[in-house]
């Protein structure tokens, strides 16, 4: 819904699990570069996140156009020189708006490449082909050593880890058979097919996780 009467949309999730997930980002995001955040949403998360986040750059993307506006609203009410206007990006294509070398930035990926791509809630409200082009971009994009991760809930062994997240995943499948709640171990093979390690799985509050994959 949006608050006020300007193109900002708010989702109450995020401002719930956006202190938890920037005590993640501190940790295991490369020191410098530059950050894609896949999917922004809101754009809640890319204000929070870019001005805690320096000398980072943070560059969010969203294919949705309103979501798009959403975006640059917040940016207008809580700029930060390190955040940047969103892309319209669709991870789904083959080829990212960020691989094409002519892309004109307020800023040089050349000096500052991307070094960490950050995506939240997106794999289960998405077609499992978004998680397959995900990890293929970001064997693409990453260089050795890159972070890509992930937020969200996912079943373990096969298992949902709470009655909650399995309420969620059968309201997800009636809104869209293709959606769903992903099994970490799926996730995890399709990485590994495109050079992406499995390092480190953090429980969340709500009964999410983290999930850290490493370029190799």
């Amino acid at each position: 819904m949006n608050i006020s009467h300007d193109a900002r949309q708010y989702a109450p999730a995020t401002e719930r699990n956006q202190q938890p997930i920037l005590e993640v980002l501190k940790r295991v995001l490369p020191v410098n570069g530059t950050v894609l955040e896949i999917a922004s949403g809101t754009g809640q998360h890319a204000v929070f996140f870019a001005p805690e986040l320096k000398p980072r750059k943070w560059l969010p993307s969203e294919v949705n156009p309103i979501l798009q506006a959403s975006i640059l609203a917040w940016e207008t009410y809580f700029p930060s020189d390190n955040l940047f206007p969103p892309l319209e990006l669709d991870v789904q294509k083959s080829i990212w708006l960020v691989e094409n070398p002519d892309l004109k930035f307020p800023f040089c990926l050349q000096e500052f490449p991307i070094t960490a791509i950050v995506n939240i809630n997106m794999i289960h409200i998405s077609p499992w082909s978004a998680c397959l082009k995900l990890m293929a971009g970001a064997n693409r994009i990453l260089p050795p050593g890159g972070i890509l991760y992930l937020y969200g809930p996912y079943k373990q062994n096969g298992k949902h880890t709470a009655p909650s997240n399995q309420e969620f995943d059968t309201s997800l499948r009636l809104s869209n058979p293709e959606w769903g709640v992903r099994d970490l171990e799926a996730v995890s093979e399709i990485a590994t097919l495109e050079n992406l390690q499995l390092v480190e799985v953090i429980p969340m509050p709500a009964n999410n996780l983290s999930l850290i994959f490493k370029k190799i």
